[in-house]
């Protein structure tokens, strides 16, 4: 049984930061796709960032390139670290794994966490 774990959202000012971690478990994900999607009231769900375990190959959507760091450790653990937050970076933060697909940039959602909020305030 695959688990995706979130934690580390919550409240931040505009230009503030916050890392969100995402602890896997049931599979060795060592050769998937791990990311980060987000979805805000009345929008579309969107990739924010993905990362290719086995060569650390990364993807970012063009709103949060220089600003969002994803990575992962040895330990089934995802983080993404979010810097120079915006208020239209507010949204509910999904970690997610593509078992599949072998494509950073159209990581598909194979398994989803529960997700965690972030909201930027301005």
């Amino acid at each position: 049984q695959v688990q995706l774990v979130e934690s580390g959202g919550g409240l931040v000012q505009a230009g503030g930061s916050l890392r969100l971690s995402c602890a896997a478990s049931g599979r060795t994900f060592s050769n998937y796709i791990m990311g980060w999607f987000r979805q805000a009231p009345g929008k579309e769900r969107e990739l924010v960032a993905a990362i290719l375990c086995s060569s650390g190959r990364t993807h970012y959507a063009d709103s949060v390139k220089g600003r969002f760091t994803i990575s992962r450790d040895t330990k089934n653990t995802v983080y993404l670290q979010m810097s120079s937050l915006k208020p239209e970076d507010t949204a509910v933060y999904y970690c997610a794994a593509d078992v599949g697909s072998g494509s950073v940039s159209s990581m598909r959602c194979d398994y989803r966490g529960q997700g965690t909020q972030v909201t930027v305030s301005s």
